[in-house]
């Protein structure tokens, strides 16, 4: 299996073009690519910043008093810890891009142009979600 990725160059690039026909992987046809819009990115912030303190509470309650638990309950403590992923959406590391997501909404959108994904300070008027 050969896997070919394609970058699209800098404009003030010089690079010579390759013919379709120059490629030798087996299933490559000369049809030129579809465009297509970059993949969306995971969203885990929350509606408000103190809705989303709140479920981090609840999230790392949960792991620590699970964790606190195991001497007095033993093992079972430990059924606490899934119900504190769906709380985080995931791991405490999604909270955390989660909380830096409910931060920010609002005040910075992602803008794309021909491929090309930049940040940049909301417009007023414009709505994010």
């Amino acid at each position: 299996m050969t896997t070919l990725n394609i970058a699209k160059p800098p404009e003030d690039a010089k690079t010579p073009a390759i013919a379709p026909s120059a490629m030798s992987a087996p299933s490559m046809t000369s049809a030129p690519p579809a465009a297509s819009a970059p993949p969306a990115a995971p969203d885990f912030a929350s509606k408000s910043v103190p809705r989303h303190l709140a479920r981090g509470l609840i999230g790392f309650g949960l792991i620590i008093g699970s964790i606190a638990m195991v001497p007095v309950v033993g093992p079972a403590a430990l059924l606490a810890a899934p119900p504190a992923l769906v709380a985080f959406r995931g791991c405490p590391t999604c909270w955390m891009v989660g909380l830096a997501q409910t931060i920010s909404r609002g005040r910075l959108e992602r803008q794309c142009v021909d491929g090309v994904c930049t940040l940049a300070k909301a417009r007023p008027g414009t709505d994010t979600d």
